[in-house]
């Protein structure tokens, strides 16, 4: 195995762990790992079939990231207003707090916005139990789907 190839390999697991690192962008990492190993073959391998499905797998991994909470929250029934706001409050604790600050900010603005909204407790606990979940949901998702974009890559460079 020569050296692009474990830089690949190695650009596609640390992009494993990105999507759950703050500000570390998982999907596009190990994108980069696979189009850096498919141009070091010569264009060769991974096919095209399985370039263009990883490819489709990373893009849809980044459309997760960056709406997966937001379609949570408006399934849940959040309005828009409660979505932009806890976006914004999310991305200012993401970098103060972490992820945990990121969650409890999302939950308890969710949770703020909607009960100014309609004075229902139980309702706005429903809408923030649904975002912070929505959240949590699609931080998996994308730890799966890039582990299987690192499978594929394996798989590619070994066979």
């Amino acid at each position: 195995m020569d050296a692009i190839a474990l830089l690949a390999i190695a650009l596609a697991a640390i992009g494993v762990v990105g999507v759950v690192v703050p500000l570390l962008p998982g999907a596009l990492l190990s994108l980069v790992g696979v189009y850096l190993y498919w141009w070091s073959t010569g264009y060769a391998d991974p096919s095209l079939p399985v370039l263009v499905t990883l490819t489709a797998v990373g893009l849809f991994t980044v459309i997760i990231d960056y709406f997966g909470g937001a379609i949570a929250a408006r399934a849940g029934g959040a309005s828009s207003l409660t979505t932009a706001a806890a976006v914004v409050v999310g991305l200012v604790l993401l970098v103060v707090t972490g992820p945990v600050g990121f969650l409890l900010g999302i939950a308890a603005t969710v949770f703020v916005v909607e009960f100014v909204r309609n004075n229902d407790p139980e309702q706005s606990a429903r809408v923030a139990l649904y975002a912070t979940a929505g959240v949590l949901a699609s931080t998996v998702m994308q730890v799966l789907l890039t582990g299987a974009m690192l499978v594929v890559l394996v798989l590619a460079v070994l066979f």
